[in-house]
């Protein structure tokens, strides 16, 4: 992600003394953009969906960097620093605690775009129409699932959203917003038709995965989820959850477990062994690293489709 570096006139001064022992970091990285808004995403899909509305008119910085675990970011001050200077904060509340303590402190609201306002978020993390394991372990019953972009339809509602608040901070582009928006929304239309094609006709409908992060997508298309972990992929299920899950995919005759890049493959790799089972990756796109099957989104959804495919046996 990029980082804009802002200058006031009192520091110019300063800053080039300092610049004759070396050169700033956004001069070194060529990451800043002059004359851009600095624009500011909690994490990778909302800072994905800013780049591609914002265009050449933003800057974007994200504060989850690549290959870190979302969940559990914390902020280093010059984070909430680019928190306080920017132009808008694209985030989701409840998310990430840290997250949205710094913006309660530092952002005006008028600044801040909430995008769990926008999108309908209403499917419960374990709301997959049968009991799995690990819910009460982990005391996720009932809790609604965050990760509403593995819906493309809710994500082109985020997007839609974020085109209408740039356009309130930032008038002058709201035609390009508008226009980078439509374009977006359209290839989450087609990716979505993709999706219910491909997953029409499977021989199992049972998706057994690393952490409960995938009910919105199960929703979506007709799946049924079952997680090892809880919503917090390091929350750790006991031995009995455990035997319950091995019990579920053996009955269910499940032959795939899905894995996801940012997490330890222990937990999955064990409950594989113990019923059969092999292990995939299914990524839910909480951010980009070296491991990621795709360098955007787009091409990470259409990988997570392949794999479904190849483990749910569809035709």
């Amino acid at each position: 992600m990029k980082r804009t570096l802002l200058v006031t006139a009192p520091l110019v001064g300063a800053l080039v003394v300092a610049g004759c022992g070396g050169s700033s970091e956004a001069e070194s990285s060529g990451s800043a953009k002059p004359g851009a808004l600095p624009v500011v995403a909690a994490f990778y899909p909302l800072g994905y969906a800013l780049e591609r509305v914002g265009g050449e008119r933003v800057d974007v910085t994200s504060l989850t960097k690549p290959g870190a675990e979302p969940h559990d970011v914390e902020l280093t001050p010059r984070d909430v620093a680019d928190l306080g200077r920017s132009s808008l904060v694209v985030y989701e509340k409840g998310f990430q605690p840290a997250v949205d303590d710094a913006i309660g402190s530092q952002v005006d609201a008028s600044k801040a775009l909430d995008v769990a306002t926008e999108v309908d978020l209403t499917v419960a993390a374990t709301d997959d129409g049968h009991d799995h394991g690990g819910g009460e372990e982990h005391g996720d019953e009932g809790a609604v699932d965050p990760h509403f972009w593995l819906d493309p339809t809710r994500y082109a509602s985020a997007v839609k959203a974020i085109a209408k608040k740039l356009a309130a901070v930032d008038p002058a582009g709201a035609t390009a917003y508008r226009a980078n928006a439509e374009t977006m929304v359209a290839e989450l239309t087609t990716l979505d038709t993709e999706f219910a094609t491909g997953l029409k006709t499977c021989t199992n409908r049972d998706l057994v995965t690393g952490h409960v992060a995938f009910a919105y997508l199960a929703d979506r298309y007709d799946l049924h989820q079952s997680g090892v972990s809880g919503l917090s992929p390091d929350a750790e299920p006991n031995a009995a959850t455990m035997k319950d899950i091995v019990e579920h995919v053996r009955e269910h005759k499940v032959t795939t477990i899905y894995a996801e890049p940012l997490v330890s493959r222990d937990l999955t790799e064990t409950i594989a062994k113990e019923s059969g089972a092999t292990v995939a990756v299914l990524d839910p796109i909480e951010g980009l690293s070296k491991a990621s099957a795709g360098s955007d989104y787009f091409e990470i959804m259409r990988s997570n489709l392949t794999a479904l495919r190849k483990g749910l046996g569809c035709s």
